[in-house]
């Protein structure tokens, strides 16, 4: 296989493109991969940012928060983590920051009520009253909701959504903290 001058100017646009040497070889024809690599580099020809992220040398600085934060999220980690993945047949390696620890908002519903205890001993519960349990139950004041709760349920339905939360939400939680 000859490198034209045609061929040469077609393999520097496509390379300035940003093309892979799997996908400049393809639209070529008649040249393998590691034929393209080798005219890139007897080219000279700029090399390019890694796949999937920058390099260290090209990074933004952090910038530093002025606000104050409350004492539980005092300071926040991050760690650099070297992950492995796939891009076409090749296996790539690439540095990616990641928090150790998320701060999590918290905002009150709007229209929440809570509903007012029966304050039931354990004796007291039936089939239709909420179980769920308030306070420690090695003190005096320990008690249960009381409330009614709908068939099949154990808890009434302010201590159902406590309680029972839909899979997407778990989901997204386990993926924010691993």
């Amino acid at each position: 296989m000859n490198w034209t001058d045609e061929r040469v100017e077609k393999l520097k646009k496509l390379w300035s493109e940003g093309l892979s040497a799997s996908q400049i070889a393809a639209q070529l024809g008649g040249v393998s991969r590691n034929a393209v690599i080798g005219k890139v580099h007897r080219l000279s020809l700029p090399g390019r940012a890694k796949a999937g992220g920058t390099s260290t040398a090209t990074r933004t600085p952090k910038r530093a928060t002025s606000a104050p934060r409350a004492p539980n999220y005092a300071s926040r980690i991050t760690a650099t983590r070297t992950v492995t993945r796939q891009q076409g047949a090749t296996m790539l390696k690439e540095e990616i920051d990641i928090d150790a620890i998320e701060e999590v908002s918290y905002r009150p519903a709007a229209n929440v009520v809570v509903p007012i205890s029966r304050r039931l001993g354990l004796t007291e519960l039936t089939e239709r009253t909420c179980k769920w349990p308030v306070g420690d139950p090695l003190k005096d004041d320990f008690h249960f909701c009381g409330c009614e709760s709908p068939d099949s349920s154990p808890y009434c339905t302010y201590h159902q959504r406590m309680a029972y939360q839909p899979v997407n939400e778990r989901r997204k939680a386990a993926n924010r903290v691993a």
